[in-house]
């Protein structure tokens, strides 16, 4: 596998969620060749299961029907590792992408563990997001990976684990990926749409709002019969409905040179910019009178926190807000952070 692959534009990785048996992946592989549409066939090997008892995959045997799938269709392969085992019988049978899972890169041990075993190889490795909404350790996790001297990395967006969410398996909280794109403009982001939805129906939506952000691929589970499916059947479609779905996404350039494009984008550009220059100089005003308040309150002995004072802005900005095109979502984010930096400066004013 070499790096032009992984950065090409609208790569596509498809495959089952585990390998099952020879002929479930080797069919399943054959027809996702068919649609000319596919990069890279992915499959499961190993399976870490949230609870003990589930399928954990087929083990060792499987790197073997990926070969034969590799042989008979034309197509790289690719597998999640988790240990250094894994990455060596991986390379063994000349597996092209490996990719590190949810649950290993939150662990910098595990991360650490695998980039050993990667050092001295040119593998292409493919790092997803912890499992939980921590920048940092995606950042350790690629910084682990590129000391061990691999240089063909990516990295895949999954979505994260989050209580009580319903509207998807794994919340996407895109300004997470946003931030690491910002922060790895070289390494493409893929977006696996199958574990963020969970199931089928939400497929299209996620991808296309990937492909809207300017994400370079995307990786979506496929098997052959996915009502039947061991792992994931609910979010699995066949090789026929992915050739669909693909059909279906419109993919968005970054810019174009046509000039009235370019001279009314940079006109709004500079009105952009206008805005947020009013906004630090209104921003700086605030945090001022937060400081005059801060004062107020260390000469009188009052505290800090007034949570009857901060209910009565926030349920105000609120109530404004219902009058604009502005999401509460947003004010109400908007209106915390400001108060956790008021909050913050009044301490600092009290304990002098």
């Amino acid at each position: 596998m070499n790096e032009s692959l992984i950065k090409k534009d609208g790569l596509i990785i498809a495959g089952p969620c585990s390998a099952e048996s020879e002929e479930q992946l080797v069919t399943t592989a054959k027809s996702l060749a068919k649609t000319g549409m596919v990069d890279v066939l992915r499959a499961g090997i190993w399976k870490p299961r949230t609870n003990p008892g589930g399928f954990e995959g087929v083990g060792l045997k499987g790197l073997s029907w990926l070969s034969t799938a590799k042989k008979e269709t034309g197509l790289p392969v690719g597998t999640e590792v988790a240990t250094s085992r894994h990455v060596e019988d991986a390379l063994h049978y000349d597996v092209d992408v490996l990719w590190i899972g949810a649950r290993t890169s939150v662990n910098p041990f595990s991360v650490q563990n695998i980039a050993d075993a990667l050092k001295g190889t040119d593998s292409t490795v493919l790092i997803k997001n912890p499992v939980n909404p921590d920048l940092k350790l995606w950042i350790g996790a690629v910084e682990r990976i590129r000391n061990a001297g691999i240089t063909n990395i990516g990295l895949i967006h999954r979505g994260f684990s989050s209580y009580g969410n319903k509207e998807y398996r794994n919340a996407p909280i895109w300004q997470i990926p946003i931030e690491m794109m910002r922060i790895f403009p070289d390494l493409p982001m893929i977006c696996d749409p199958s574990h963020i939805a969970g199931k089928r129906d939400t497929l299209h939506s996620v991808s296309q709002k990937s492909l809207d952000l300017h994400y370079n691929g995307l990786i979506i589970e496929s098997h052959y019969k996915p009502e039947e499916a061991l792992t994931d059947k609910e979010q699995q479609v066949s090789p026929d409905q992915l050739s669909n779905l693909l059909n279906q996404l419109v993919w968005k350039k970054e810019s174009i040179n046509l000039p009235e494009y370019q001279q009314k984008i940079e006109s709004l550009r500079e009105q952009i910019n206008q805005f947020d220059d009013e906004l630090i100089h209104l921003l700086q005003s605030r945090m001022m009178v937060a400081e005059n308040i801060g004062e107020l309150k260390k000469i009188n002995n009052v505290t800090v926190l007034q949570s009857n004072r901060w209910n009565e802005i926030l349920e105000k900005m609120l109530s404004k807000t219902r009058n604009t095109k502005l999401s509460e979502d947003f004010v109400k984010s908007m209106m915390e952070l400001l108060h956790v930096e008021s909050i913050r400066i009044q301490n600092d004013i009290s304990n002098r």
